[in-house]
């Protein structure tokens, strides 16, 4: 077994297929112990208060990172060492790489979500949105709780699916995790509000980094899965259009993160829908950019946000499939 990153997909060619059949079949598996990222998520709260302590020294960034470093040592080590057990090491290994991919889970909760945003009252319709995101919603109308549907499940494309799963092939499960500890921290602290900016800044820089490629490759997936769903003439239930690489590029290059707004921009033309805009974060007004169409006219109804969910599955099983193929190909 390679020492280093045991159960990689150049040593371990079946785990990452069957963690992502598990993944879209089951989404996250119910156990009777918190989630990984439940118990990550704890760990790093813990570590928020001897942080602040050095913030009001005037070392906030370098608290931050520390915390960050520690939290994905211990959470990389923890797997690591769960992976080198003899016999048990297989089931675990079958475990962490299931639990840390969650595009079953989104699209299960963005289905769930979307009925509640059409048919619920409105108060219940916001609760259930506030669960997915990190803005605030107690203002927003039923057209705007879609969009920010269709926006996070968008965003989530890379961050739940695609980045764990390029980790988890190129480095097993004990690489899948540490990236989803930096992921974790960066979803709790990667704030520009005056209370994140500092011990946020190397969560969020450590997500853009280690999401920079599989953000990349999000994109084209995206655009490939379109691409063959016309050549094979199959259903498409989305109704937009592919505008060119330079279009999506320069619409993502206005949002706050690097990799965000790539897999944003691509599912908002082909849906024919419009992402992103003014959101308020803990009391913050962020004027993020338009993306996709003009907003008149392209409303995030039923139909459009089925047809977003439907274009993430297929891309998933195209993404799944694509890169452990082309992992072999330059490899072997």
């Amino acid at each position: 077994m390679n020492v280093f990153f045991p159960y990689s997909v150049w040593e371990c060619w079946w785990l990452a297929p069957l963690a992502f059949l598990l993944d879209i079949l089951f989404a996250d598996p119910h156990l009777p112990w918190p989630h990984p990222v439940t118990l990550a998520g704890r760990f790093l709260r813990s570590l928020e208060a001897p942080a602040r302590r050095l913030e009001r020294l005037g070392r906030g960034r370098v608290a931050g990172l520390a915390c960050v470093l520690i939290l994905t040592a211990c959470v990389g080590l923890t797997v690591w060492l769960l992976l080198a057990l003899p016999f048990a090491g297989h089931l675990f290994a079958v475990y962490f790489a299931w639990a840390g991919l969650a595009l079953g889970c989104l699209l299960q909760t963005g289905a769930d979500a979307a009925h509640k945003v059409e048919r619920a009252p409105l108060s219940e319709a916001r609760r259930t949105v506030s669960m997915l995101v990190s803005r605030d919603v107690s203002a927003m109308d039923r057209p705007l709780l879609a969009k920010t549907l269709a926006d996070t499940i968008s965003e989530n494309f890379t961050d739940a699916f695609l980045a764990p799963y390029f980790w988890l092939l190129v480095a097993g499960p004990a690489g899948l995790w540490c990236y989803k500890a930096v992921s974790t921290a960066d979803s709790m602290w990667g704030y520009m509000t005056e209370r994140w900016r500092w011990l946020g800044w190397a969560s969020a820089r450590g997500d853009d980094i280690l999401a920079f490629v599989p953000a990349r490759l999000s994109m084209v997936i995206l655009w490939l899965t379109d691409r063959l769903t016309l050549l094979l003439c199959l259903q498409r239930p989305w109704q937009g259009h592919w505008p060119g690489f330079a279009i999506v590029l320069r619409q993502a290059r206005g949002m706050p993160s690097p990799n965000s707004g790539l897999s944003m921009a691509a599912c908002a033309w082909l849906c024919a829908g419009c992402m992103g805009g003014p959101s308020i974060y803990f009391g913050t007004l962020v004027d993020k950019p338009r993306l996709g169409l003009p907003e008149a006219g392209a409303s995030w109804d039923t139909e459009r946000l089925a047809g977003l969910r439907a274009l993430l599955r297929r891309s998933g099983i195209m993404g799944a499939g694509g890169l452990v193929f082309a992992a072999y190909f330059f490899t072997f």
